[in-house]
Order: C-alpha cells, then structure tokens, then sequence
C-alpha cells in the first residue's frame, strides 16, 4: 500500500502565539488515535518555529547556512504526517479531516505527496 506526506504548511505571522488552543489539541489527538486505530498514520510531529530553525543551501557547488527565522517565507512547513492509504483520493480525505479540525482563525495548507519506494 502507498505511503503519503502530507506537509503542513502554516503563516507563522497569522499563527496563534499561544499556538494551539486546547480544544483543537484535543480534536487533534482524537484523529491522530483513529487514524492509528486504522492503521492509516505511520508517524506524524509538529515542527518548532522557524526562527529555531536552520537552512542548508547548496547552489554552484557552494554550502551556505542561514539561521531562522525566514523572513522571505510567507507559509512554512510547521508539521507532517506520513500515511498509508489506498490511492491519493483516500490520502487527501484524512488530509481533509485534519485541517477540520483547526479553529476558523487557522490558515493551514496541506500538500500530499506520494512517497517515492524503491
């Protein structure tokens, strides 16, 4: 069965500074234990801000480092979750769920993408 990636992409500008209320954490939990019931989620984790962060550039065979934040990026990837489903449309039906879950206040964009085996 094909495995998934679904980045979760979030404005940190827009992003609660609190960061997840309660209520959604505990929708979220809720999800993340049916999912695993299922046997859908393989693994997923939310990443800390981009200003804990660093990037690592290669470009005309030069390393470059730049430490967070990113000033120039409008959404980052704040979190991910990798699973197995069927097909993509049944990737993107629990990508779907996931982003119900958030407050109306949230802008979380999700991109799936298959994972590459072998």
């Amino acid at each position: 069965m094909p495995r998934y990636l679904s980045m979760v992409q979030i404005d940190e500008k827009t992003a609660p500074a609190g960061g997840p209320s309660e209520a959604l954490m505990q929708r979220m939990g809720e999800l993340i234990e049916e999912m695993t019931k299922a046997g859908v989620l393989l693994d997923t984790a939310g990443l800390t801000p981009t200003a804990q962060g660093a990037r690592v550039r290669w470009e005309k065979g030069e390393l470059s480092v730049t430490d967070g934040p990113f000033t120039e990026a409008k959404e980052v990837v704040g979190g991910y979750a990798i699973v197995q489903a069927k097909d993509m449309a049944e990737a993107i039906e629990w990508t779907k769920r996931f982003l119900k879950v958030h407050e109306e206040h949230w802008t979380v964009t999700c991109e799936v993408r298959e994972i590459a085996e072998g």
